[in-house]
């Protein structure tokens, strides 16, 4: 790959093993490595960290990793390859953790719900882990606040993207004139514009349960969360005028 830097490439070979050992391993790789609601009995407390190196679909891993590719590389070369993995992999986790604390608000509320009712804690665990409902819940519960109950519990999630939307926020931030070309906007849009619009676009989509393109699974609070962190890292680096030097 031309132009890309270590650390960079390092992360799409391992990506890319990854996806090839699901391939290969099938779906007990995902037991183990994708991320599970922490209340779930398949939860592994290495899976915060594995889940951004598992991947859906072919789709999913090629343009995650041509996000990294494209601006990754730029930020490596100013930072460093300490500073960028630590800013990734920071990213990644903040990702996983504002996923798993708005699953958790779902899962609480309607868990509240369903203990104020008569239902024991214990034995709707035990119906989810077997990955059923009781039909007696869609008396109580609306349909959306039984599908977000549900599916944050039984639901798991994968891929880089939350450690990309950090990186781009991080890109921004360092050239926030930089023309972004993208397939399906016709127009060059500076990256200032681009990505706090993308961002609001995943918060908007991650609030409605809506989708642009009609399906669903996709992790929009991570997308969030990992664009947030970003932010957050960059703002105290800033304002520290964080020292490059410590990190090499």
């Amino acid at each position: 790959m031309r132009n890309v830097t270590e650390t960079v490439k390092q992360l799409i070979i391992i990506n890319i093993l990854f996806y090839v050992g699901t391939l290969a391993l099938g779906d007990v790789t995902y037991k183990f490595l994708a991320l599970y609601f922490p209340e779930n009995s398949s939860f592994q407390y290495w899976q915060p960290l594995t889940h951004m190196f598992m991947h859906g679909g072919l789709m999913h891993i090629f343009f995650n990793m041509f996000a990294l590719y494209s601006f990754g590389s730029a930020l490596e070369q100013m930072w460093g390859s300490k500073k960028f993995l630590f800013f990734y992999i920071s990213c990644g986790l903040g990702a996983a953790l504002l996923h798993t604390g708005v699953n958790y608000y779902y899962f609480q509320d309607s868990l509240n719900t369903l203990l104020a009712n008569g239902f024991q804690k214990t034995q709707i665990l035990q119906i989810l882990n077997e990955g059923k409902i009781d039909t007696r819940w869609q008396e109580i519960l609306s349909v959306s606040d039984l599908q977000n109950f549900t599916s944050a519990y039984l639901g798991t999630a994968v891929g880089a993207s939350g450690a990309i939307y950090g990186v781009i926020v991080a890109f921004a931030f360092m050239f926030p004139n930089a023309e972004l070309a993208l397939m399906f906007i016709p127009i060059p849009i500076k990256a200032k514009f681009f990505v706090p619009g993308l961002v609001l676009v995943d918060l908007y989509l991650g609030i409605s349960g809506k989708s642009i393109f009609g399906g669903g699974g996709i992790a929009h609070f991570a997308h969030v969360g990992g664009a947030l962190f970003g932010f957050i890292i960059m703002w105290y680096w800033k304002r520290n005028q964080f020292n490059q030097n410590r990190w090499n």
